[in-house]
């Protein structure tokens, strides 16, 4: 028997957006099982979290198979809250996993393979106890895999109702367009590109976003709080226990003054808002139609609340996006420093 009930109203607490040319509404806020969510995790402030996210009409639930630590463990946690709260809520739920990390050993453990994503998909359903999902992702392009084999393995999966539908990460623009039309051809349109977005992050301004849009593709921003540092918790120094501390994808290296001064004046800038620094870097992502969502992860129910407050304030004057973009100047933060 489920053992959560659901507070009303919800829905009217978050906002909607359509993903590219599809029948999908994404929450404009999404909740990551990347960091947190692992087996060292404690599991009751994991169930909060989800249960406080839902409440906030938060749909989209982002996994992988490769998050923990260890691998699988984020999927596993999600599918004992999944089944212990939400099994009767299931077509309420947009339910995410990639795969083509590093994952089991071995020579079909990773990347892109047939072998690799069908098994990866079937561990994946059992680890979260479900039957299908919603948006299963190539999580990275492969360099050896020939492409068809990928985005036919995709096509493959949806005809066998394990997905709903697929999307691609982290692809260049020209493998993305490639994707994109083969997927076209065989009837399975991409529904979503995931990429990493935010301030310090802007490569994707470019070409993967307009390009997204030209062929009707959703866009789901991750890491749009750039690790963290798009927050106030590095203002004063590398707190103990700080993702910095333990992370391998951030390090206290990248935390240099010229970052430090910037962080500062967008963290002023956001006060005069009305905003913390956090609240209006995800609002900034959501400034831009073709970003259907944001990904945010969360260590407590009181961080994801605040996030979520970046809804109340979604607008920026031209004044003000000048500004952000005289802080930034020409100096983003470098890409290695926050991979995904």
């Amino acid at each position: 028997m489920e053992n959560y009930c659901i507070v009303e109203p919800r829905y009217e607490r978050m906002g909607y957006r359509r993903a590219g040319r599809s029948g999908i509404l994404l929450s404009e806020v999404s909740l990551g099982f990347w960091h947190n969510f692992g087996a060292d995790a404690e599991y009751d402030v994991c169930k909060a979290i989800v249960h406080t996210a839902f409440d906030n009409g938060v749909t989209y639930m982002d996994l992988a198979n490769n998050y923990g630590p260890p691998a699988g463990s984020g999927e596993e946690t999600f599918g004992r809250i999944y089944y212990e709260s939400f099994r009767s809520h299931r077509d309420e739920m947009i339910i995410a996993t990639k795969a083509g990390h590093d994952m089991w050993p071995g020579p079909y453990g990773e990347w892109s393979s047939r072998k690799n994503l069908i098994a990866s998909l079937d561990q994946s359903l059992h680890r979260m106890r479900l039957d299908y999902v919603d948006i299963f992702y190539s999580h990275r392009p492969d360099p050896n895999t020939p492409l068809e084999e990928t985005l036919q393995t995709l096509v493959d999966i949806v005809r066998q109702g394990k997905a709903l539908y697929v999307g691609i990460s982290k692809y260049p623009p020209s493998m993305a367009a490639a994707a994109y039309d083969y997927l076209e051809r065989e009837h399975v349109h991409c529904l979503l590109y995931q990429g990493r977005y935010n301030m310090f992050t802007r490569e994707h301004e470019t070409e993967i976003l307009p390009q997204a849009g030209d062929r009707g593709v959703g866009y789901v921003a991750f890491s749009p709080l750039a690790q963290g540092l798009l927050t106030n918790r590095y203002l004063h120094g590398i707190p103990e226990g700080s993702r910095m501390t333990k992370s391998k994808f951030l390090r206290p290296d990248s935390l240099t003054p010229d970052l430090l001064d910037k962080i500062d004046r967008l963290d002023r800038m956001a006060s005069r808002r009305g905003q913390s620094l956090a609240q209006m870097a995800l609002a900034w992502d959501l400034r831009l139609p073709e970003v259907t969502s944001v990904i945010i992860g969360a260590s407590s129910v009181a961080q994801l609340e605040d996030n979520l407050k970046a809804r109340e304030h979604l607008d920026f004057t031209s004044d003000e996006l000048y500004e952000i973009d005289q802080i930034l100047g020409n100096n983003p933060l470098a890409e290695k420093c926050c991979s995904h």
